[in-house]
């Protein structure tokens, strides 16, 4: 057991929340402040991403107990579904029985709240937190930022509140405090396609679906309700574009012609369209991630990336899944937890900023490439023949909990090696033969 210390988590989102527990089970007093309204108590507003839980995210809950309760919530998909202008393709995920697993963020939200509060962490809901000071831990709180503040004082202080977090903001006006953002031109927004009368799904309910456009996307994920969340990804400026869809006209235009067979499912497409806002996509890095024995920054905090590869939760999870383990192995020496977490996790987090931006590439136009599809083809079949010699970078991903640093490197390899195979005259035809499979293992050795 570790000595009890007194720790506030700035955030109570997802990370937030998950931390709260994991440090109450450890023994600790927890304090969460969040400059929101209780999530439980408001009705949801137009900007979430539906999650996609997979195996980092699925470990972090296990480990303290609380899987079962949340894959109560969870609706498996077993793989993509890619709608075409003309046609639809699925691409299964992963191995046999993998899948990765739907759930709404607000849904989510409001259970790891609850959680947090049965393992006893007391949640400050609408405190504003202005300034931190760093080597004392303690916080600032009061109701504006030029009015009258009160001091909170802690043994520790977790920064999960956010990409625009306000503990690293204060962590930043030190120096030698590296920090970067870098936002996509494309933004997203919100829609919505209800559940048929009788509750059950429009489409196909344990699918990822994919409207891939080249320069824009649409994507819709199943919530239990037998609704659809769905985002469209586009750029701000530009021929297809939000600047260029201003009116109901030019939106119902726009979607008869590039995403014909949403029509009839989104119902209130202008409506959700003008109601909800357009939000953009950032990337965020820094450096350090943690002071002394007194901050830690963590979740999207200190490595906030783009939503394309599913992660950003499940890495966030996975910091929490670092920082135990380090605890057992280190103790009540919390600066060399810190030291050593920062020093494992950073790595990773760019990795995985890199893998999520590249997935932007491949979601929204290679999908709705044949020669992509058919190099993924070619590397599942590979991999089902030789696991032990090739796991697609997907899987290593999303199916399994080696280092995303590693799951890049090994990436990159194995893309170098498919790009010899796609040059094999005839491919399409002899993509399955004894011929290529040998090609593929002389250029692994």
């Amino acid at each position: 057991m570790q000595k009890t210390l007194k720790i506030a988590v700035v955030g109570s989102g997802l990370v937030g929340s998950l931390l709260a527990i994991y440090l109450k089970k450890a023994g600790h007093i927890v304090h969460v402040y969040d400059r929101s309204p209780d999530i439980r108590k408001i009705e949801f507003s137009g900007r979430s991403i539906n999650l996609a839980m997979s195996h980092r995210g699925w470990k972090a809950l296990d480990a303290v107990g609380i899987g079962d309760e949340v894959r109560t919530i969870a609706i498996p998909m077993e793989k993509r579904a890619i709608h075409l202008i003309d046609k639809l393709n699925f691409q299964n995920y992963g191995q046999e029985g993998e899948s990765i697993y739907s759930i709404s963020r607000g849904t989510l939200n409001r259970k790891m709240i609850d959680l947090a509060e049965q393992a006893g962490a007391e949640f400050f809901f609408e405190h504003k937190i202005w300034d931190v000071t760093l080597a004392e831990a303690t916080l600032h709180i009061g109701e504006e930022e030029r009015g009258e503040w009160k001091a909170f004082k802690y043994d520790m202080v977790f920064g999960a509140d956010g990409a625009f977090s306000r503990v690293r903001h204060r962590m930043q006006r030190q120096s030698m405090f590296n920090y970067s953002q870098e936002f996509l031109n494309s933004g997203y927004k919100e829609l919505n396609i209800p559940a048929n009368p009788d509750g059950t799904h429009k489409l196909d309910k344990n699918s990822f679906h994919i409207w891939p456009r080249g320069e824009y996307m649409l994507i819709a994920l199943p919530n239990l309700d037998g609704s659809f969340t769905c985002t469209l990804f586009m750029p701000f400026e530009g021929e297809n574009s939000f600047a260029s869809l201003t009116d109901r006209k030019s939106v119902e235009a726009f979607f008869e012609k590039n995403l014909p067979d949403t029509i009839d499912v989104i119902p209130k497409l202008t409506e959700d369209f003008f109601k909800n806002p357009t939000s953009t996509l950032v990337t965020m890095k820094c450096f350090p991630w943690t002071y002394e024995d007194k901050v830690a920054l963590i979740g999207d905090a200190c490595h906030a990336i783009v939503p394309f590869y599913g992660q950003g939760m499940n890495a966030g999870f996975e910091d929490i899944t670092v920082l135990y383990e380090l605890t057992k192995k280190l103790g009540d020496d919390w600066k060399a937890i810190f030291s050593e977490y920062e020093t494992l996790r950073k790595p990773n987090a760019d990795a995985i900023a890199e893998l999520s931006y590249r997935n932007f590439m491949e979601m929204s136009s290679k999908t709705a490439d044949e020669k992509f599809l058919l190099q993924k083809k070619i590397e599942k079949s590979f991999a089902e023949k030789h696991p032990e010699k090739w796991l697609p970078l997907y899987d290593r991903v999303t199916f399994s909990h080696r280092p995303y640093s590693e799951a890049l490197a090994i990436g990159n390899h194995q893309n170098e090696i498919m790009e010899e195979i796609m040059k094999t005259p005839n491919i399409e035809t002899v993509w399955d033969s004894p011929e290529v499979e040998n090609k593929i293992l002389d250029l692994l050795q």
